[in-house]
């Protein structure tokens, strides 16, 4: 029998929680299969198994375990079951299939899991899918599914309980919300937090993206997004002000010689911030694809200790949210961090005229021990004057100054 013990994960960890089993308890596993998923405070990580065999569970799901503690056995010496199935190779992936006349039977999306009954019924009535619980195996929707949503129209019940209830639910809170409760409180109550905001006119962007949108996406294999502009515009201004890529420790104020930009990423378990390294030194398609590339792994946990620590500035865009305005909390040990918000078309007076532009607000929250009120400001419109003059970007400033050696 092998013993599986919970490995170091790093640092200063002492313990993490058993978040699932990926294989039942005696089920059979293969060699470096990953068995099972455990959180620490800051990351998530996969226990694989060390040999071939019968699976034991030892722990449970959502126990708290401390590094070294036994989370399951491998009975190595066991007979593979009859009728296992093999590890699957990948498969090809098959040829698209043309086009066909035929039509559903039912007005009803393919990804709505229903019933005949209840697809005719949606099909007739098209009542608000938003407003139908399904009470069937696997979420599927049944027929009184549809009759209690249309017998109460305009009266939506919360997930999973029915109209007019009173129940209270308890949920221990996992080690990531914990982390991030306890750094919120900590951001809060260490630094001398002030915010200042300002706005941008995203016109000249949105002409950028539209005009090359598709060259880009056929050369670089990737979208142009808004986060290249504004980790660039960062990037530069960051170079200008040091003070905002700086931080204090001690008695000491440490300034950084390059922009490690943390990008703020919402995950169903709560907010993970990613680091992306030099960007000063990246181009618009390195930053568009380490974006792609750090999100998807905080949306499938795979984040690593490194891909977390270390960033010197943070982004982030509350305005896929669609939040109009906001004061982020600063990103300890950082002192600074810029918050996008959603592009909104407003009327603009510019040369005497009322123009309509669509204008997104920014705001910079800042430590006030270590940037003054001229830095934080000075900063936020350098960042302002980079976004609405993109081409600054190539060469740092505008490109008639530069001309004129001005």
């Amino acid at each position: 029998m092998i013993d599986i013990k919970v490995p170091p994960v790093g640092e200063s960890i002492n313990e993490v929680t058993l978040l699932k089993w990926n294989k039942a308890d005696g089920a059979w596993v293969e060699r470096d299969e990953v068995i099972a998923e455990l959180e620490s405070e800051k990351a998530t990580f996969e226990i694989n198994a060390e040999q071939s065999g019968l699976l034991k569970h030892v722990a449970k799901e959502g126990d708290v375990l401390k590094i070294g503690d036994l989370a399951c056995q491998i009975d190595e010496k066991a007979t593979k079951p009859a009728g296992t199935p093999e590890p699957a190779p990948v498969a090809e992936k098959p040829a698209a299939t043309p086009p066909t006349n035929t039509a559903p039977v039912t007005a009803v999306s393919n990804d709505v899991k229903a019933t005949p009954v209840a697809a005719a019924i949606i099909a007739d009535k098209k009542p608000d899918l938003q407003q139908i619980k399904p009470s069937g195996a696997g979420g599927k929707i049944l027929k009184n599914d549809v009759l209690e949503a249309l017998s109460h129209p305009g009266k939506q019940a919360f997930a999973n309980q029915q109209l007019n209830s009173r129940e209270v639910r308890r949920e221990r809170m996992s080690n990531l919300r914990k982390t991030i409760s306890r750094r919120l409180v900590e951001s809060k109550n260490t630094t001398a937090m002030l915010t200042t905001f300002n706005e941008v006119d995203m016109s000249r962007i949105m002409e950028v993206r539209s005009k090359f949108k598709d060259k880009f996406k056929e050369s670089h294999g990737v979208n142009l997004g808004f986060m290249s502009f504004f980790a660039k515009a960062c990037a530069v201004a960051l170079s200008e002000w040091p003070a905002v890529n700086a931080y204090i420790d001690g008695d000491e104020i440490v300034y950084h010689d390059y922009a490690d930009i943390s990008i703020a990423v919402s995950t169903p378990r709560g907010l993970t911030v990613p680091v992306m390294r030099n960007v000063e030194s990246m181009s618009m398609a390195d930053v568009e694809k380490t974006v792609v590339a750090l999100a998807a792994k905080a949306r499938d946990n795979k984040l690593t200790l490194e891909e977390l620590q270390g960033g010197t500035f943070t982004i982030t865009n509350g305005g896929v949210f669609g939040s109009l305005m906001s004061t982020p909390i600063i990103n300890l040990p950082q002192s600074a961090i810029l918050g996008m918000h959603k592009i909104q078309e407003r009327p603009m007076a510019i040369n005497g005229q009322v123009i309509i532009r669509p204008m997104m607000y920014l705001a910079l929250s800042y430590d006030h021990r270590i940037i003054d009120g001229r830095e934080s400001v000075s900063f936020l419109v350098r960042v302002k004057e980079l976004l609405e003059q993109p081409e600054q970007l190539l060469i740092g400033k505008d490109p008639l100054k530069a001309l004129l050696e001005l």
